[in-house]
């Protein structure tokens, strides 16, 4: 399938201007930061991992040195989390399904907000699943997942796929930890758990977008897979993968366009400077084109729309 991707007044990694289309738009991706992302048509919409509130923590780059005009709470493990509800509210104004990669706390803590809030149905693991029951989800909103399933919603569906978290701590992360049911909200920062990960297959309006919410996948779960968009995890501990980039784009036939993801400081504000991520996100925009020189990597920005036009659509094959 043949791709077009424009962003109003967007670069390319390379640094030229992908300018708007005055065919009519089928799709828009919208970065929310971290991890999270609104793909939706205005008539469906659909939340991958939306987490807004962006806690200070008592960790991470932001040193007040370098953050001096950030005078919010600083959260240590064991805080019950507070939402940012004004942020939540004004940049999520409806959603129709939400995907959750993994229950850590910056891929799902806004979420039985966001559902409540829109009445969305909410897509994850286990874990997932409990958290969103602790917070009064109902039943009928939640549909859990382990992976493998290839699900059917009419106007779009979504191959769930077994996916890895991150190699953090040298690669020594592992977590077998699972949210128990009986979980109740409040819940505190440090009591939320990976519960396994996931990777999501998009179909929505002929495109097909693939997820990743870590920097981490497994190959042969990715096989036969021939994305048009592939939204990839792009912070340094991809660095501790072997070939991430190589072996992603081989194995995924070298997609039309890649966007990264979770590369930002999200304990930072939004308008924080993200300077050094953007410079390192630089470099991971270089191993993608090294690897796959055809694709074009699209470096978001906070809420402004990429859209997908209608033009370049064709009937799309059975893959």
């Amino acid at each position: 399938m043949t791709v077009y991707a424009i962003a109003m007044c967007q670069k390319d990694a390379g640094g030229k201007t992908i300018f708007p289309s005055t065919d009519s738009i089928y799709l828009k991706i919208i970065y929310l930061g971290t991890a999270g992302w609104e793909i939706t048509d205005d008539k469906t919409t659909i939340l991958v991992d939306p987490y807004l509130s962006r806690l200070r923590r008592n960790y991470s780059e932001n040193a007040d040195s370098l953050t001096p005009h950030d005078n919010r709470r600083v959260f240590g493990d064991s805080d019950i989390v507070e939402l940012d509800t004004a942020a939540i509210d004004k940049h999520i104004k409806a959603a129709d399904y939400i995907l959750v990669h993994h229950a850590h706390r910056d891929h799902v803590m806004d979420v039985p907000y966001i559902a409540l809030k829109t009445g969305a149905i909410v897509i994850g693991h286990e874990s997932t699943a409990n958290i969103m029951r602790g917070y009064g989800v109902p039943e009928d909103k939640i549909i859990t997942v382990k992976g493998g399933e290839d699900y059917d919603f009419g106007n779009f569906s979504v191959k769930v796929i077994p996916s890895l978290h991150s190699p953090l701590d040298e690669k020594r992360y592992f977590d077998s930890r699972v949210i128990s049911k009986d979980t109740k909200a409040p819940l505190r920062v440090g009591d939320f758990v990976e519960g396994g990960s996931l990777a999501f297959l998009i179909r929505f309006r002929g495109y097909q977008i693939l997820t990743f919410g870590s920097m981490n996948y497994i190959e042969r779960e990715l096989e036969g897979l021939h994305p048009d968009i592939a939204i990839v995890g792009a912070a340094p501990s991809r660095k501790e993968i072997y070939d991430y980039a190589g072996r992603l784009m081989r194995v995924l036939n070298y997609p039309k366009i890649v966007l990264p993801t979770h590369w930002d400081d999200f304990t930072l504000p939004f308008d924080a400077s993200q300077e050094q991520r953007l410079k390192q996100l630089q470099i991971f925009a270089q191993e993608i084109k090294k690897a796959s020189p055809q694709t074009k990597v699209i470096i978001p920005k906070y809420f402004e729309p990429i859209s997908f036009a209608s033009k370049e659509l064709v009937p799309s094959r059975k893959r």
